[in-house]
């Protein structure tokens, strides 16, 4: 019997060893996967939300070009960009790949908002809810992609995505109060703007 039992320890003991080491591997392989999607999820949405920011500054450096000295659009526009150094710190801190397309969002960007205040004021304005019905509505997406996220945390990520939700709600709201409705072809307008900022995400987020 006792060597039957001292058979049986080594095998137990070797047991054991083959069941502890494969749960180390396991808990292991799940970090390195759940630290990749991670990875990835941040790629995505800094990619998207850095060339999306850079775009609206240059919307409103567009706007600004034409309309001069214009305190609501100027207000607009410094948000916007204490969004773009947001984005721009977090890019390489979370080693996040920028848009290939950068020059095409710059001179896009300018483009539209530079058309857009030729229509005067109003023009801007509507060019402004257009872009910002559909920013507000991909930043909550992505904030409840990120909520939806369980066991990680994003606290940083969706304090910076809530602020410039709210802030680009703002924009919306104040411009449809000076008159955005009012733009020449208001619906015509507003409906291009939006399938080309929504193609715009779709691109940036691959790109």
């Amino acid at each position: 019997m006792d060597s039957v039992a001292n058979r049986v320890k080594p095998l137990a003991r070797q047991h054991i060893r083959a069941a502890l080491l494969s749960s180390i591997r396991g808990l292991s392989d799940d970090a390195a996967s759940r630290r990749r999607r991670r990875r990835l999820l941040y790629d995505r949405i800094l990619r998207v939300d850095h060339a999306g920011e850079l775009g609206a500054d240059r919307i409103y450096a567009g706007q600004m070009r034409v309309l001069g000295r214009d305190p609501v659009v100027q207000h607009m526009w410094e948000q916007e960009k204490e969004h773009l150094r947001a984005f721009e710190r977090l890019v390489p801190q979370h080693r996040a790949r920028p848009s290939a397309l950068r020059p095409l969002w710059d001179s896009a960007g300018f483009a539209l908002g530079f058309a857009s205040a030729l229509l005067g004021q109003r023009g801007a304005m509507a060019c402004t809810v257009a872009v910002e019905s559909v920013i507000a509505e991909h930043y909550d997406n992505q904030i409840r992609e990120l909520l939806a996220d369980a066991g990680e945390d994003h606290a940083e990520l969706l304090d910076l995505l809530r602020r410039c939700r709210d802030d680009e709600q703002g924009h919306h709201d104040t411009g449809l109060e000076h008159g955005a409705e009012g733009a020449p072809l208001y619906g015509l307008l507003t409906a291009a703007v939006k399938a080309g900022c929504r193609g715009a995400i779709w691109v940036a987020e691959r790109i």
